[in-house]
């Protein structure tokens, strides 16, 4: 089973295919990552694994944590994660390094981490939205959402916005997954992976790599293939 793991955006750039021709890539430095801890259904109920990423120094680290990793044989580590597994799944053991070479066989990867932030936004740039007409005689409020006090009729309740409507608000700085993202190369030896297309995130920033746990139709033709 193919395990998911931890790494760090590195940054995007293009590399050629077979053809001839560009795909831009996001360039993932994919662990390695240290088996923590082994959930069983006996003792936490439901069986997963654990992973570490990330050295962290020992002075910046707690007495729990770094007791926690040293059980696995290795040092505190900044980052932990799980990923559910099948019961009675012994394709992992506790300290096992993974490296980007066990996601040698992978086609497809679900990437997630936290888009980047981008403060307090109007209507136009966090949603989309087209804005009002430009034309001679409009007001000049031409980012302006346009009206909402129709909104606000509750059938004889209580008038008042109804939730979720789309408004100016925090735009970015939340947690984004991009599904059945093409793997196009990996790099064993410097424990990278090159992902085709953009994933969420700064550079350097934490990111969450799996296999794609639901294809669109093309796609799963292609890895059925």
């Amino acid at each position: 089973m193919a395990p998911t793991m931890l790494g760090k955006k590195l940054g995007m750039t293009r590399v050629y295919d077979e053809d001839g021709k560009i795909v831009p890539v996001t360039v993932i430095e994919l662990g390695p990552c240290v088996v923590t801890q082994l959930r069983t259904p006996e003792r936490d109920g439901y069986s997963a694994v654990q992973v570490g990423f990330g050295e962290k120094a020992p002075r910046n680290a707690t007495i729990p944590m770094i007791g926690h990793d040293a059980k696995a044989g290795t040092t505190p580590k900044r980052f932990h994660a799980e990923f559910r597994v099948d019961e009675g799944d012994a394709s992992f053991e506790q300290g096992q390094v993974l490296t980007a070479a066990d996601m040698a066989d992978v086609k497809f990867v679900d990437v997630s981490g936290v888009s980047k932030g981008k403060g307090f936004a109007g209507g136009m740039k966090r949603h989309g939205f087209k804005g009002q007409l430009a034309s001679h005689g409009v007001e000049r409020k031409h980012r302006s959402p346009g009206s909402i006090g129709g909104h606000a009729n509750n059938a004889g309740k209580a008038g008042r916005i109804k939730k979720g409507k789309k408004m100016a608000g925090r735009f970015g700085g939340e947690n984004v997954t991009v599904r059945s993202l093409d793997v196009v190369k990996i790099d064993a030896d410097r424990n990278l992976m090159l992902v085709k297309g953009p994933v969420p995130g700064a550079n350097k920033s934490l990111v969450r790599v799996c296999p794609s746990v639901r294809l669109y139709k093309g796609k799963a033709a292609a890895a059925a293939g």
